[in-house]
């Protein structure tokens, strides 16, 4: 019973952050603001589903690769939100110094 609990509250987080990042995605400005909510919303709703997986599979070898699934999606979510921040950023700069050297 507590077991049903646990996975229930776990997998019902996930899709709350889930949720939110969609929204997130369909109603912020711009890209930067996308691009947070996303990465953030959809690392914690992953981590909570495959936590709540885990906690169903018991302790074995799935559960093993579940939990190396986790560290990988919260290793790279954080580097690929940098790298687009990143490549966003230096288009920006290159249109600024684009209309800069046009306007002289």
């Amino acid at each position: 019973m507590a077991k049903d609990l646990i996975i229930l509250f776990l997998a019902l987080s996930s899709a709350f952050f889930f949720m939110v990042g969609t929204t997130g995605l369909i109603r912020l400005p711009d890209v930067f603001s996308r691009m947070h909510a996303t990465t953030k919303s959809d690392t914690l709703g992953a981590g909570l589903a495959l936590l709540a997986l885990v906690v169903y599979k018991g302790f074995d070898p799935v559960s093993l690769k579940l939990l190396f699934i986790l560290i990988f999606i919260f290793i790279t979510n954080p580097v690929s939100a940098h790298i687009i921040a990143k490549s966003a950023y230096d288009q920006d700069q290159k249109k600024k110094k684009e209309e800069d050297h046009g306007n002289s």
